[in-house]
C-alpha cells in the first residue's frame, strides 16, 4: 500500500525509479561469460529467481490501474464507461505503444527500400536480414531494443523477434500501405491523446459541478491514471529479459544434446522438463522419444481453432451448451472494450507473421497479446473472440483511438475476409452487412 500511495503521490519519480529499474533487469538477465558446458548453463538456468527490483516495477502498475478503475464507480450517475474510456486513449509512457510508433518511423525511413519491402515475402526478409545480406533500414537498432518480444512471448518454446523478425517485416509491409498521411499511427495517436485530455477537462468540470467531492477525487485518480495507467505493459516487457536469456541457454544445451545424438535438433529440448533435461546433460538419457510424442501432442493442439473458456467434469465444452450470441438480424454481440464506431471490411487473422492488414480494415482474431499490436496501426477497428477490458488488445485500442468489441463468440468463424462490417464500440456490437464469403475464403 505505501508504493502505491507513493506512486499516486509523485508519478514522475516512480516513473523514473520503474525504467531504472527496468534496465536493472535487463542487465542483470545476461549470463555471465564464463558459462561454457551444458551443465554450467543447466545451473544458471535451475538457479535463476526473482528480481528484487520487482517492486520498484509492481508498484506504479498497481496504482494506475487502480487510478484508471475507481473512477467508474466515484462517477456512477454522473459519466459512463465509455466517457472513462475516452480519457484512458492516447496514453504517455507505454512500452508497446512506444514500439509500435518506432517500427512506423522505421517504415517510414526505409526511402529507396520502400518497394523491396512491400514486394518481398516477410520470410524472405526475415532470412536476408538474419543472414545480413539485407539493406540497413533500421531494423538492427530496432530489434536490439525490442527483439525480445514476440507473439505468445511468455511461451518459452516461442522464439522471439531477434530469431525469427518474419512478423516485424510484416508488419512494416502493412504500415508501408498507409499513403494518407492523417491515417499514420503517429497522428492517430496524437489525435487519441488530444481527444483524451479534452474528455478530461470536460468530464472533470460536469462531475465537480454535480457532485463536488468526488469530482474533485475522480479528477485527480484520472490524471494520476493519465501519468501511471500507460506503465502497465513494462512490467512484462522487463520479465521478458530474463524469460530470453532462459531461452538463449536452453538452446544452447539443446545444441549440445543434439551435437551429442541425445536430440534430433536443438529446439527439442523446449519439449523437455528440466529434470529430464538434467537426465540427459548428466547421465546421456536419450529422449527423443518423449519429444516426439510431445511434438506429436503440440502440432495436433496447434490445429485446435479455439481454446475452451471453460470445461465441466465431464470434458464438456461450457460455450457449446450455452444460447448463441447472434441477435439474429446479423448481429454479433460482444463486449465493448473501446468506444467508436467504424464500418469496413473484415481482415480475420489466425497468424500475425503473415497478415496483410490494409488501411481501414477491421481487425478480427481469437484473441491478441502485445505481439499482436503492430497490426492495430494499420486497423480501423479490433475484433476478437476472448479478452478483458484492460487487457493488452483493448488497452492498445483505446490508446490508438479505434473501436474494440471483445468476446464475440466465434467471431473467427462467424465473419470472413473482405465481409463489410459494423463495430460499435460503445455498443459492444458488430453488425455484418452482407453474406460472408465461402469458408476458408481469402484468410491469410
Amino acid at each position: 500500500m505505501v508504493g502505491i500511495l507513493r506512486a499516486l503521490a509523485r508519478p514522475e519519480a516512480a516513473r523514473t525509479r520503474m525504467f531504472e529499474a527496468v534496465e536493472q533487469m535487463r542487465v542483470r538477465a545476461a549470463a555471465p561469460a564464463d558459462l561454457r558446458t551444458a551443465a554450467d548453463r543447466l545451473r544458471f538456468v535451475q538457479a535463476r529467481d526473482a528480481d528484487d527490483s520487482a517492486d520498484a516495477i509492481m508498484w506504479p502498475i498497481v496504482a494506475g490501474m487502480l487510478a484508471a478503475a475507481l473512477p467508474t464507480a466515484l462517477l456512477k450517475g454522473v459519466a459512463g464507461p465509455d466517457e472513462i474510456h475516452a480519457v484512458l486513449g492516447g496514453m504517455p509512457h507505454n512500452v508497446t505503444i512506444e514500439m509500435d510508433l518506432a517500427l512506423w518511423r522505421l517504415a517510414q525511413g526505409a526511402g529507396d527500400h520502400r518497394q523491396l519491402l512491400l514486394d518481398t515475402p516477410p520470410a524472405e526478409l526475415a532470412a536476408r536480414h538474419l543472414r545480413g545480406t539485407l539493406p540497413e533500414i533500421g531494423m538492427a537498432a530496432f530489434l536490439d531494443v525490442y527483439g525480445h518480444r514476440g507473439v505468445a512471448e511468455v511461451d518459452l518454446g516461442v522464439p522471439r523477434w531477434a530469431e525469427d523478425p518474419t512478423p516485424v517485416f510484416a508488419a512494416v509491409a502493412n504500415y508501408l500501405r498507409v499513403t494518407d498521411p492523417q491515417q499514420g499511427p503517429d497522428q492517430r495517436f496524437q489525435r487519441a491523446a488530444s481527444a483524451a485530455e479534452t474528455a478530461l477537462r470536460d468530464l472533470v468540470a460536469r462531475a465537480r459541478r454535480r457532485r463536488p467531492v468526488r469530482g474533485r477525487m475522480a479528477g485527480f485518480l484520472l490524471r494520476r491514471a493519465r501519468s501511471l495507467a500507460g506503465l502497465r505493459e513494462a512490467g512484462k516487457f522487463a520479465g521478458l529479459y530474463p524469460l530470453r536469456e532462459t531461452r538463449r541457454q536452453l538452446l544452447l544445451i539443446g545444441a549440445d544434446l543434439h551435437g551429442s545424438g541425445l536430440l534430433d535438433q536443438p529446439d527439442d529440448i523446449m519439449f523437455l522438463t528440466l529434470d529430464e533435461v538434467h537426465t540427459a546433460v548428466h547421465q546421456g538419457v536419450d529422449l527423443r522419444g518423449a519429444v516426439t510424442a510431445r511434438r506429436a501432442v503440440h502440432r495436433r493442439e496447434l490445429r485446435r481453432r479455439t481454446v475452451p473458456v471453460a470445461l465441466l467434469s465431464d470434458g464438456t465444452d461450457v460455450e457449446t451448451v450455452l444460447p448463441g450470441a447472434s441477435a439474429g438480424d446479423g448481429t454479433l454481440a460482444g463486449v465493448g472494450a473501446s468506444a467508436g464506431r467504424v464500418t469496413g471490411p473484415a481482415r480475420v487473422v489466425h497468424d500475425p507473421a503473415t497478415a496483410h492488414v490494409e488501411p481501414g480494415d477491421v481487425l478480427v482474431a481469437a484473441t491478441t497479446d502485445p505481439g499482436w499490436t503492430p497490426l492495430f496501426l494499420t486497423a480501423a477497428a479490433l475484433v476478437t473472440e476472448t479478452g478483458a477490458i484492460m487487457a493488452h488488445g483493448p488497452t492498445v485500442a483505446r490508446e490508438y483511438g479505434i473501436p474494440a468489441v471483445i468476446c464475440v463468440p466465434d467471431a473467427t468463424r462467424t465473419i470472413t475476409t473482405g465481409q463489410l462490417v459494423t463495430v460499435d464500440g460503445g455498443a459492444g456490437t458488430v453488425t455484418l452487412h452482407r453474406p460472408s464469403a465461402p469458408e476458408g475464403e481469402g484468410r491469410p
